[in-house]
């Protein structure tokens, strides 16, 4: 190659890089350069070990945006000496993986150390193209590294996650993203160091705590604000960082784990009466767009659930609140959906009639089925009577205290067993009462 087109090479490799976001530009080059995830990456954990012995084997990254997925990716096949292949599951689909497994079956029949295929967003692959993977998975022509903000468990197949390991990444700690903050600032050739910037002590630490653990986040925003100061040195202080992250809430799909996640908190923190905690998380799904419909269902099944007869009204105003967001719609309804967690929320618990259809079902699924007693069976047809139907039933109205005295159930079961709290000890009372005269 002619030195002209050497240097027209890099002056391109020059404008490309130099395109790059601040994030993209930051990234590792090695693995001592790699901050965060000391859980997979520390001594003697397996991740190191399986680097250090050179031999991945095929292994599934996980964990919330931002964390270093890609970028972790990439520095195993650096740090094994492995070349690699990297697929998009958004853009790519079989055709293109069956192109990238021939070239790496070429690989190893020359000798040459096993290839990594890192495929981003492995969960977006569909169960065919999933397949397509598991046999070159399977005799170890590629070790497969699979990245995906998704739980693995739900989102890729049972056959392909048990050829794999599973490493979860987490969230960023502040002191994490505090450290890749400080070395985007102080670098001059691939960070903002040629800038100048000046950021005030509370600016880096709103960006490290608002970033939600998010690196990918926090060095876009870091950029912006940068980058959009007229004054040099560019000065930053904490509004402007504020400006620069916008309302985004991060780490949050309503169509995916943080779905459930967010949810199971929702519910379990007005089971367990803490109404703030309720409130937080309601504010958490309505920030991030959840499906009004969806709340409503989920707090009409608690109102049942979690609270019953301890406090009947309790349904009532989860339904009410159920119609009234139909109808009103956002933005108003989440003062409805907020008066309605509060009361929930405080709301006396029981859990006895959901323990009681639970009793009495699996008493029909897996004990005798018991008959309907004579008298308690229907009489409105011709031939009822001959055959003994409603022979001997007490009306119970005609009885002084509206309480028949005769068996509806002909043996010996008790399912509803209610709490000693709220309205339900009143009942407790009432079945008392019926049980004495009953004897």
């Amino acid at each position: 190659m002619s030195p002209s087109r050497s240097l027209f090479d890099q002056s391109e490799e020059d404008n490309l890089k130099s395109a790059q976001p601040l994030a993209a530009r930051m990234r590792p080059r090695t693995l001592a350069e790699f901050i965060g995830q000391q859980h997979i990456l520390g001594d003697g954990k397996l991740l190191r070990r399986m680097i250090d012995s050179g031999r991945l084997g095929s292994i599934i990254l996980f964990g919330p945006p931002g964390t270093g997925k890609t970028t972790l990716a990439h520095l195993l096949a650096h740090e094994t000496k492995s070349e690699v292949r990297c697929v998009s599951a958004v853009t790519s689909g079989v055709k293109e993986l069956r192109v990238v497994l021939a070239w790496a079956r070429d690989v190893v029949s020359a000798g040459d150390r096993q290839p990594i295929l890192f495929v981003d967003e492995i969960h977006r692959f569909s169960k065919s193209q999933q397949d397509a993977l598991l046999p070159d998975v399977e005799e170890g022509i590629v070790a497969l590294v699979g990245a995906t903000t998704s739980n693995p468990y739900f989102a890729v197949n049972g056959a392909l996650l048990s050829r794999s390991q599973l490493f979860g990444l987490e969230s960023l700690s502040v002191d994490d993203v505090r450290a890749i903050i400080n070395s985007a600032l102080a670098d001059s050739t691939r960070g903002m160091g040629a800038h100048s910037p000046k950021m005030d002590k509370d600016a880096i630490e709103y960006l490290c705590q608002a970033c939600e653990g998010d690196a990918r986040r926090a060095l876009s925003a870091l950029e912006i604000a940068v980058l959009s100061s007229s004054d040099t040195p560019h000065p930053i202080n904490k509004q402007t960082i504020v400006e620069s992250l916008g309302n985004r809430i991060g780490g949050y799909d309503a169509t995916g784990d943080d779905h459930y996640d967010l949810a199971s908190a929702l519910i379990k923190s007005i089971r367990g009466s803490d109404v703030d905690a309720g409130l937080y998380w309601l504010a958490r799904m309505l920030e991030g767009g959840e499906d009004i419909r969806f709340l409503c269902r989920r707090l009409v099944i608690l109102a049942s659930e979690d609270i019953g007869n301890a406090d009947p009204q309790a349904l009532t105003i989860a339904v009410a609140a159920m119609q009234a967001c139909e109808f009103v719609g956002l933005p108003e309804c989440q003062l409805t959906l907020s008066q309605t967690v509060a009361y929930l929320a405080l709301a006396p618990k029981s859990n006895a009639a959901t323990m009681a259809i639970g009793a009495a079902r699996r008493d029909v699924r897996e004990q005798q089925v018991i008959p309907v007693p004579k008298h308690l069976r229907c009489t409105h047809y011709a031939g009822a009577k001959s055959l003994g139907h409603g022979e001997g039933y007490q009306y119970s109205h005609d009885a002084d205290d509206g309480i028949g005295d005769q068996e509806y159930l002909g043996v010996d079961r008790t399912y509803y067993e209610p709490v000693d709290r709220g309205f339900e000890k009143t009942l407790q009372e009432r079945i008392e009462q019926m049980r004495v005269k009953k004897q």
